[in-house]
């Protein structure tokens, strides 16, 4: 039986691990090809890669900075030159690190916003020439939350993911008439492996709550960007797909 996506092919930023990974995998079911871009662990990226590949498609691992212009510019090259395409940019790598404001420095914010919001920008640009050769592009950004919530500690974080919400509707006007779709998938309350921060919760969730009273799974989050890469899905630009379990109703 043919999938939906076969054919396509996928690249996913930040997809060693967690959300990402889920993204990857749940592509791959659809029959993408996925393109596995990770900064620096290679033994995890190699075992989503693994996990990608026993689903009968093929899988490339990339490592590299999003937030450098010259990265972005290779990671799809090398994506295009590996897989032979590229039709699906998801945009997930992000940091989201919790700091006081008045002790948060320049650096930190920069550091946050420059992988979550410059990144998207520059994997985009680098993006746009193939996606439209394709004819059917698709881009999806990963938000938060907390960007629509607002949270403690979080001031670098929400800026960040508020700003991709922005640029996500004004892509997607730019973008329509060259058949790329862009919409962002914003998660809350999902449950991770937070080993960058020692395992610890994000403060705002031990004040929020979810209608369904449970958390969500990273493959909840896949699955929406899944169907938002699907053909079924050509209508659909410019919108903010929430993935909270009723955390937060806009």
């Amino acid at each position: 039986m043919t999938k939906a996506l076969e054919g396509r092919v996928a690249l996913v930023t930040g997809a060693s691990r967690n959300i990402g990974r889920a993204i990857a995998l749940a592509l791959a079911e659809q029959g993408a090809a996925i393109a596995i871009v990770a900064r620096s662990d290679r033994a995890a990226a190699d075992a989503v890669a693994r996990e990608v590949e026993a689903r009968g498609v093929s899988a490339a691992v990339l490592l590299g900075d999003v937030s450098q212009e010259e990265d972005g510019v290779r990671l799809v090259a090398e994506t295009v030159a590996r897989l032979g395409r590229l039709d699906i940019l998801v945009n997930n790598a992000a940091v989201r690190r919790e700091t006081p404001f008045e002790q948060l420095s320049f650096a930190d914010w920069r550091e946050v916003m420059s992988i979550a919001l410059d990144g998207a920008f520059l994997m985009t640009k680098a993006a746009i020439p193939h996606l439209k050769a394709g004819g059917q592009g698709t881009i999806v950004n990963i938000g938060g939350l907390t960007a629509y919530t607002g949270a403690l500690h979080r001031a670098h974080v929400i800026a960040a993911k508020a700003g991709l919400d922005g640029l996500t509707k004004a892509l997607a006007h730019e973008l329509g008439s060259a058949g790329i779709t862009v919409n962002l998938v914003s998660p809350g309350m999902i449950d991770t492996n937070r080993q960058h921060s020692g395992g610890a919760d994000p403060t705002h969730h031990q004040t929020t709550k979810t209608l369904v009273g449970r958390r969500g799974t990273p493959e909840e989050v896949a699955a929406a960007v899944s169907y938002l890469a699907m053909p079924q899905s050509r209508f659909i630009t410019g919108q903010t797909l929430h993935v909270n379990g009723g955390a937060f109703l806009p």
